[in-house]
């Protein structure tokens, strides 16, 4: 994987890319809270009072009451029992496998699960067996292949980032036998899913032996991770979980501004309506062209070129129409690369017009996932006369 040209991320939903002011439609702040004014305000404030850091475990001196301000504000919002901060959201996932480790017999992970969770399941001191994407069937051949005696744990994205789907929680339960945990990584769906935003968990109506994790630089558009579960489970990582006894915690500003988009997100609902609305207005466009991309509850529209070829077309003529061409190479994604859009509330209806028109008029596309079918599909409407 090379390393891309850098960007300058400006007036909230557009970029400055070797001179060329261009509508973002990448990234993963999807309320943009990372430039809200008053977050900045109190990300400032923050350094102004506590300065940049702890410089310390908060095991040792650095466990200052920010912290725990914020992880009861977020227990609260997720109507969880106990939670953890933790430096990223990455390292979330290593913490809870480190606290768990010799607990189970057996992991059973996503195949696409994120990376994260594919280092963590190493520190479970347990086989690793791999399931089909988002497969509740395969799941249950897996769980079979275990035996009847044994502990298990599953790994699972909550929503996916390469298209905005979501994993089967509800289904993964009854599924599994009722001594059996799930570990959510729910870093793209926390804030984003769900009647209150509590992500694919209240989104799919699971409950009970779930433990999840998040970001705060998504939803929250901010820095760091959290644990979201029992109290039991938070002493435990305090306990036996080597990486964050030895971390240094988030920076105060940082929790400071943690805490200021908190309370955006709760207090407004319409963040994520705007966000729905957005994300359809794109969908409804690209299925009138005859590109019929897959409901899927996240707001990401994911494209693949149907041939190599067609990439550098593609992305000439988004620059031409003034949007910067997010194509990525990402795990879980295609090899050869694809396209992902991720829309965000803040994104203007000019904005979006103009993503839906050059998408629409470009040849060469195909939905992530998609066949020829597709293709053919999309040649024929354009035959048709109008009506």
């Amino acid at each position: 994987m090379s390393e891309p040209d850098p960007l300058q991320q400006i007036e909230r939903t557009f970029v400055l890319w070797r001179g060329q002011k261009l509508s973002y439609f990448s990234g993963c702040d999807y309320f943009r809270l990372s430039s809200d004014p008053k977050v900045l305000r109190a990300l400032g404030a923050g350094l102004k009072r506590f300065g940049l850091s702890v410089a310390a475990s908060r095991l040792t001196t650095g466990n200052h009451s920010l912290y725990r301000q914020l992880e009861r504000k977020l227990a609260r919002f997720f109507q969880v029992e106990s939670v953890l901060l933790t430096p990223t959201g990455y390292v979330a996932n290593l913490v809870v496998a480190q606290a768990l480790a010799g607990r189970y017999s057996h992991v059973l992970i996503d195949e696409e699960a994120h990376p994260s969770l594919r280092d963590a399941s190493i520190f479970f001191e347990c086989p690793v067996l791999r399931f089909q994407h988002r497969s509740a069937a395969d799941l249950a051949r897996t769980v079979r292949r275990c035996g009847p005696e044994s502990k298990l744990i599953l790994l699972t994205d909550g929503m996916f980032s390469r298209d905005g789907s979501v994993a089967p929680l509800k289904h993964y339960l009854e599924i599994l036998p009722e001594d059996a945990a799930i570990l959510v990584d729910d870093a793209h769906a926390a804030g984003i899913l769900g009647s209150n935003g509590r992500g694919s968990v209240e989104y799919t109506g699971a409950s009970g032996r779930i433990i999840q994790t998040i970001t705060l630089s998504k939803a929250l558009g901010v820095y760091g991770g959290a644990v979201l579960g029992r109290a039991s489970l938070r002493r435990q990582i305090l306990q036996r979980s080597q990486l964050f006894v030895g971390s240094t915690p988030l920076p105060l500003p940082l929790v400071c501004a943690a805490l200021q988009a908190l309370s955006i997100l709760a207090a407004d609902r319409t963040l994520r309506s705007r966000l729905t609305d957005n994300t359809h207005t794109v969908r409804r466009a690209l299925r009138k062209a005859g590109i019929f991309i897959s409901a899927t509850p996240g707001p990401i529209v994911s494209l693949v070129a149907t041939r190599p070829s067609a990439v550098e077309k593609i992305k000439r003529a988004l620059l031409k129409s003034g949007i910067y061409p997010p194509f990525i190479h990402y795990p879980g994604g295609p090899e050869s690369g694809y396209f992902r859009f991720v829309i965000s509330s803040e994104h203007s209806p000019d904005q979006l017009e103009k993503l839906a028109e050059v998408l629409m008029l470009t040849p060469g596309l195909l939905p992530l996932g998609g066949t020829k079918n597709s293709v053919r599909a999309r040649r024929r409407r354009k035959r048709s006369p109008a009506r």
